[in-house]
């Protein structure tokens, strides 16, 4: 595909939106927002709870990256709280990909983020993108997530789905949350340290997304991760050394688990996930932070 003129994205406010929106727009790319509020001048209004969309205002948008959804680390998992995780997700990308499915002009591809999630707790298996799904509720999100995007998979456009791995980022995100601990002197390894932990540097993500727009043999699932996962001691070693600060204070697991409720640590601190972007790798993509401790010191 040629370089895209108009770009529409939903979640162009939170971490990764906003970071795609300026470097799209400082190569002279429009942007379509898609926002909840009354619209400005250039944005497109939408409404996942009630279904409604303003279809017209993507006419001839040349791709659409969807980004948003319920986060899935701001609170602990009620029942009710993983019903919006989900519902977020599978009604948003429904609702996006009817209209797209529906539109004279359509967009040429549809970038609709999903996540490692998807390949639940693995050990130490290297999983590429034919790997099966996991289980448990992150892995079922991801299933729904990818399989709600069909309707413009069918109408012919191209769809992309990058499995998100850990972004990090001097902005906030999880990197945030991580580095308190450390600060107060505290930090350590997570349960035994042998998990998984499949991560990304900002910069990366927002380029994988953008040569997801661009590259018409990307299409599916794609893993969105540096090219080599680390463990969890491996990580924290890293983070400790570029904050200049001790790692040897352990988070056993019932100390997880009570901090968070037992199936939200197992599935986001203890579970180990060793995603390899192998589509990535073979389409050519150049990692700018290929290894973990050079984007860690970047963003601390």
């Amino acid at each position: 595909m040629s370089s895209p003129r108009r770009v529409a994205i939903t979640g162009s406010t939170g971490l990764v939106g906003s970071a795609l929106k300026d470097a799209l727009r400082r190569d002279g790319i429009e942007v379509v927002p898609l926002v909840r509020r009354d619209p400005k001048p250039g944005e497109v209004r939408w409404d996942v709870r009630a279904k409604t969309i303003d279809a017209a205002g993507l006419e001839g948008v040349d791709a659409v990256v969807h980004l948003a959804g319920e986060s899935v680390a701001g609170g602990r998992w009620t029942d009710a709280r993983k019903a919006r995780i989900l519902d977020s997700r599978v009604d948003g990308t429904t609702l996006l990909a009817e209209a797209l499915a529906g539109l004279e002009a359509k967009p040429k591809v549809l970038v609709s983020a999903s996540a490692v999630g998807y390949y639940g707790d693995r050990g130490d298996a290297r999983l590429a993108e034919d790997a099966p799904a996991g289980e448990g509720f992150l892995a079922e999100v991801c299933v729904a997530w990818e399989a709600a995007a069909d309707a413009a998979r069918e109408a012919g456009i191209r769809v992309a789905h990058p499995r998100i791995g850990i972004v990090l980022s001097a902005e906030g995100g999880a990197l945030e949350k991580m580095k308190t601990p450390f600060k107060l002197g505290v930090g350590g390894v997570i349960g035994s340290g042998d998990q998984y932990m499949s991560w990304l540097h900002l910069d990366d993500l927002v380029a994988m997304l953008r040569f997801a727009i661009d590259t018409d043999a990307l299409s599916g699932p794609f893993n969105a991760t540096a090219p080599e996962p680390a463990t969890n001691r491996a990580f924290t070693e890293a983070l400790g050394k570029a904050l200049s600060r001790p790692t040897f204070m352990p988070l056993p697991k019932f100390a997880a688990k009570l901090a968070m409720g037992s199936e939200m640590a197992d599935e986001m601190l203890l579970s180990s996930t060793r995603a390899v972007p192998a589509k990535l790798r073979e389409l050519g993509f150049q990692w700018r932070f290929p290894e973990l401790g050079a984007a860690l010191a970047d963003v601390v």
